[in-house]
């Protein structure tokens, strides 16, 4: 079985900071791509964030410049550093991970059960 819990989600002011993490954890043989999602209320999920695994990352245009995502591949982790929050930002932060369970499996898609981020004053 394999799980990703994220954990950083928050109350914060527009202006502010917040970092998110994600750990993959179970039966892994490896990792491919890890990101970020999220979904507002009302609206469709989006990708805000993806780390491949070659290194090479991508980012929704609306957070370019004030979101970094970073990952530790030894810890099957990937993080989301939101800087500059913005009230647009308020959305449930899905983490995303495809991987491996066996050395001859197919790689699956799996998901974190999601973290409210509430940007507001």
């Amino acid at each position: 079985q394999v799980q990703l819990v994220e954990s950083g989600g928050g109350l914060v002011q527009p202006g502010g900071s917040l970092e998110l993490s994600c750990a993959a954890s179970g039966s892994i043989f490896t990792v491919s791509t890890m990101g970020w999602y999220r979904q507002a209320p009302g609206k469709q999920r989006e990708l805000v964030a993806m780390y491949f695994s070659g290194g090479s990352k991508n980012y929704a245009d609306s957070v370019k410049g004030r979101f970094t995502i970073s990952r530790d591949n030894a810890k099957n982790t990937v993080f989301l550093r939101m800087n500059s929050l913005k009230p647009e930002d308020t959305a449930v932060y899905y983490c995303h991970g495809e991987l491996k369970r066996y050395w001859n499996d197919a790689y699956s898609h799996y998901w974190g059960q999601g973290t409210q981020v509430t940007v507001s004053s």
